[in-house]
């Protein structure tokens, strides 16, 4: 590797790669990524067909399913372009909604354990079912996202307004999810999941961009809410599925790639298609879970204040995925081009006059969420002009340690006793299972947050730090 910039790193074409790999890091940053071979992947992504400019990866890389996390990847639609499912992930649009308020920190201080019981009690999570239950919702979501979710009467209309998509995936097709992803997503809607998803409370305590702040509903001292989840089940198994289809289709289509779980065939191709339809559909299913949890999430303050939601101001701020292949425009070598943009573990970051934000966070750019760990801070960050890997940036954190070596290090229980003793209020669904998202088992969110704006992925705009989470 060579460092080209003081948070660039280039990995030169070789072999058959056709562009080459650039991962954007300080030094602290990539020590990871040198250890867990992250970097690897970022060379074998370049190896796949139709790829333009580079293979990226983020400040918070680590090792993925053939992507690494952290991974972007554009290719030319017209020109041969695959989309593959390594560049997606399993959990398909994972991502991040971020609620504001009217709340400060001595309404926590009041009624914090009431708050946080409330959450507890309204917000199902786990490995197995507890969603909600309502007839024929599945389906309508599968079609609409969130704008289902909307109609039976979950959230507001201005929750479509501040998600990416408007909370719907152009090109859905329910008909290409199986009915086993079905059986396993059909009790999940509406409910956390387990490992990395959280729902916390949080404190804006730190504010470095006060107009991006204002538009974006973040004033300092306020609570916020933030809920990390995806597509569960339905979307685990919609990847399974589509990944049984990729190689023999890959054979068809004379690919090769250095790694089997590069899996990928042409985006113009019937295969293609189909992958990106089952995509769309999985997509809606988490723009609704996560509407619904927010949702849910309102009015656990509600009762718990006994006051309406609108009364507490808790608008959403924004809901951005970083699990998901869009078909997007960029401008390549000067000319427009039709790119299949891979994001794993990656955040879109559309910069100030991108037609596709709404009128009031247009003129300062899409908001960016960088969730850290349980104990650690997160971030709100902005998107910049002139991003030099399509209008993308960090997702989080990112891992420092596996989840075994993290089990290894402290008992749940431990980790558990660490965040109260630091104030932190924890609602886990497994005491257990705490240790695995322990704040040592990952990066230091504030360097991941410093690199991103140092190398014009995002600009930093407010910080939050946690005052309880609801842990899946």
């Amino acid at each position: 590797m060579e460092r080209t910039t003081d948070y660039t790193w280039t990995i030169p074409r070789s072999g058959g790669m056709r562009v080459p790999g650039v991962v954007f890091a300080g030094e602290s940053l990539m020590v990871k990524a040198r250890e867990d071979r992250a970097v690897d992947q970022v060379a074998n992504v370049a190896h796949l067909p139709g790829i333009v400019r580079a293979s990226y990866a983020m400040p918070d890389i680590h090792w993925g399913y053939g992507f690494p996390i952290g991974g972007v990847a554009a290719t030319d639609v017209d020109n041969g372009g695959v989309v593959s499912p390594g560049g997606v992930g399993f959990d398909i649009c994972c991502g991040v909604r971020l609620l504001s308020s009217h709340l400060t920190v001595a309404d926590f201080t009041r009624h914090g354990a009431q708050i946080m019981s409330g959450l507890d009690a309204r917000t199902p999570r786990g490995t197995g079912k507890g969603g909600i239950a309502v007839r024929g919702l599945l389906d309508d979501v599968l079609e609409h996202g969130a704008r289902a979710a909307l109609d039976a009467g979950y959230g507001t209309d201005r929750d479509l307004d501040r998600c990416e998509e408007r909370g719907t995936s152009a090109g859905g097709r329910p008909d290409l999810v199986s009915p086993q992803a079905r059986k396993r997503g059909g009790g999940q809607l509406g409910s956390l999941g387990a490992g990395n998803h959280f729902l916390e409370v949080q404190i804006v305590d730190r504010i470095l961009d006060e107009v991006a702040a204002e538009a974006f509903g973040l004033r300092l001292g306020t609570l916020t809410v933030m809920i990390h989840c995806g597509s569960r089940g339905l979307g685990h198994q919609t990847c399974q599925d589509q990944l049984k289809l990729m190689g023999p289709a890959m054979a068809r289509h004379n690919i090769n790639v250095p790694d089997r779980q590069l899996a990928c065939v042409p985006v113009r191709s019937r295969e293609g298609q189909a992958y990106l339809g089952a995509m769309a559909t999985a997509a809606n299913f988490a723009w609704a879970n996560r509407h619904i949890l927010a949702h849910e999430a309102r009015q656990a303050f509600a009762a718990t204040l006994r006051t309406s939601p609108d009364a507490l101001g808790l608008d959403l701020v924004f809901d951005v995925a970083h699990n998901l292949a869009k078909l997007e425009t960029h401008v390549v070598a000067g000319e427009p081009r039709n790119l299949c943009v891979h994001r794993k573990g990656a955040t879109r970051a559309f910069g100030p006059g991108h037609p596709e934000l709404p009128d009031g966070l247009r003129s300062v750019g899409q908001p960016v969420l960088v969730p850290g760990s349980m104990g650690t801070a997160s971030w709100v960050l902005r998107g910049v002009t002139d991003n030099p890997a399509f209008d993308s940036a960090a997702h989080g954190a990112g891992r420092l340690m596996s989840r075994s070596a993290a089990k290894r290090k402290a008992t749940g229980a431990d980790v558990r006793k660490d965040l109260e003793t630091a104030g932190i209020a924890v609602r886990p669904g497994s005491v257990r299972l705490l240790a695995e998202e322990a704040p040592y088992a990952y990066k230091d969110v504030d360097e991941v947050a410093r690199v991103c704006e140092a190398a014009g992925l995002a600009a930093r705009v407010a910080r939050l730090r946690p005052l309880g989470v609801v842990k899946g």
